[in-house]
């Protein structure tokens, strides 16, 4: 059985070393304890959780579907909401039951083919929330 450091399996499942502990702590993700007391993450668990979130069967694509970014605050879920008003859209994502919501140009949600229903990824980064599509 293939074991994953927290950070590794944060990196993983596109969300922040903080978040995957939460979710060991309040049981969401099954982790096992070493001898000293560290947490490991069984690759089974990292795969289970991508298919509750209805993403692919594997874990192991590249960050943001082949897009490569260095920020680390990636949230990834689900568009929920698309509302245009002028040059700007806001846009909907839901992460793990949370809505996450951006305002973006409208002309990058329309390059983005930003619609409801499709994967997409919030990026946090202090008081702003980007929107990123593989």
């Amino acid at each position: 059985m293939e074991l994953l450091r927290p950070s590794e399996a944060a990196e993983a499942l596109g969300v922040s070393y903080p978040t995957l502990k939460q979710w060991i702590y309040r049981g969401r993700l099954q982790s096992v304890t070493t001898l000293g007391g560290h947490h490991r993450i069984p690759r089974t668990e990292i795969d289970r959780i991508f298919r509750k979130r209805g993403g692919p069967g594997s874990s192991r694509q590249k960050r943001g579907g082949g897009a490569t970014i260095s920020g680390r605050n990636k949230l990834r879920g689900r568009v929920v909401e698309v509302r245009h008003e002028g040059l700007l859209s806001q846009i909907g994502i839901d992460v793990g039951g949370q809505i996450v919501t951006s305002i973006i140009t409208r002309a990058a949600a329309d390059e983005m083919k930003l619609r409801v229903g499709i994967e997409a990824a919030a990026l946090i980064k202090a008081t702003e929330v980007m929107i990123i599509r593989g």
